[in-house]
């Protein structure tokens, strides 16, 4: 894995975030890349990052990926791509769905055409379990955004540009954890939960920005990758922050969902289980002979959610994470 980015110039869109954050700490301590240009719309954001890691190979570049011109330019001479730019906050993509679009949809479309254009090597996109059976308009857009990425590879024809998905679920201590919110209301004695049934994948950051990196390295063009994560029961994670608080049950949210699911009974038919991760194989003429070596074909009828997993965090477990975080 060394090899894959030792010498390469990387772009990171949505750099500054708690996943761009986490990913060019690992690969700035170990995979010795050329460069890392950090794509992102913030400059206070950057500015923290650049002092931070204070590393000249660490390259900050002011744009968003509704820009396509803007994103052209960032991606000359740029090896490997790795799109995290996203709205993802539930709510504000309800509320602004216009907005939402033109981010993850109409910015997605961007990133395969300039990556395309320049002749960029590898692009990976992140995705989320909300793009399962979406019920949200997030949701939507990811999945959308997945359908882009994967048929990007029809579009970059005979070019060496190769598109793939990573899709996993809620990242422990990223800025839309629900960790933050229950240690505030902790300080208030309540706890407000949805529904004491509901269910999450979780994934450490650490985590989740090796399996992106490992990823990098397996990619043929095509797969969307989902490594196996454990699940936890939101009523655990409550009463491992604040044992001795009040819950209040306020009822489920608009497009939200009691449980997660990471992959369906019908991509289980064109997919294969390796012992880390699940693996879609795409159905499109592109494909021809690249599928991955190795893995096992999964059984019939078999789907990956949240509450049927068979890896749970327990609450000693989720109690000793929150103090690490």
């Amino acid at each position: 894995m060394s090899n894959m980015l030792k010498k390469k110039v990387i772009l990171l869109t949505g750099g500054t975030g708690s996943f761009g954050n986490k990913f060019a700490e690992i690969v700035l301590k170990e995979h010795e890349p050329e460069a890392i240009r950090i794509f992102s719309r913030g400059e206070k954001k950057q500015l923290d990052m650049m002092n931070k890691f204070n590393d000249d190979r660490l390259r900050f570049f002011i744009g968003d990926v509704r820009d396509k011109d803007r994103l052209h330019r960032a991606m000359h001479d740029v090896d490997i791509v790795v799109h995290a730019a996203a709205l993802k906050q539930v709510p504000t993509c309800e509320y602004n769905p216009i907005e939402a679009i033109r981010t993850n949809i109409d910015g997605a479309i961007n990133v395969i055409d300039a990556a395309i254009d320049n002749g960029v090597e590898r692009v990976i996109a992140i995705s989320t379990d909300k793009a399962v059976h979406p019920v949200n308009l997030y949701g939507a857009t990811k999945m959308t955004a997945e359908k882009l990425f994967i048929q990007g590879n029809s579009y970059s024809g005979k070019a060496k540009t190769k598109f793939s998905c990573v899709r996993y679920g809620n990242v422990i201590g990223s800025r839309g954890s629900v960790i933050p919110l229950f240690l505030e209301q902790k300080k208030k004695g309540f706890i407000t939960i949805t529904d004491e049934k509901m269910t999450r994948f979780w994934i450490k950051l650490e985590d989740g920005a090796k399996f992106v990196i490992n990823c990098i390295g397996r990619m043929n063009g095509g797969e969307i990758f989902i490594p196996k994560i454990p699940s936890m029961r939101i009523n655990d994670l409550a009463e491992a922050i604040a044992p001795e608080a009040d819950k209040k049950i306020i009822g489920i949210r608009p497009g939200e969902k009691i449980h997660e699911i990471l992959l369906t009974e019908d991509e289980t038919k064109h997919s294969k289980e390796f012992s880390d991760s699940f693996v879609i194989e795409p159905e499109h003429s592109f494909w021809n002979e690249k599928n991955l070596s190795g893995g096992k074909k999964i059984r019939e009828g078999f789907r990956y959610s949240s509450n049927e997993n068979d890896k749970w965090i327990s609450r000693p477990d989720l109690v000793k994470m929150i103090k690490e975080l």
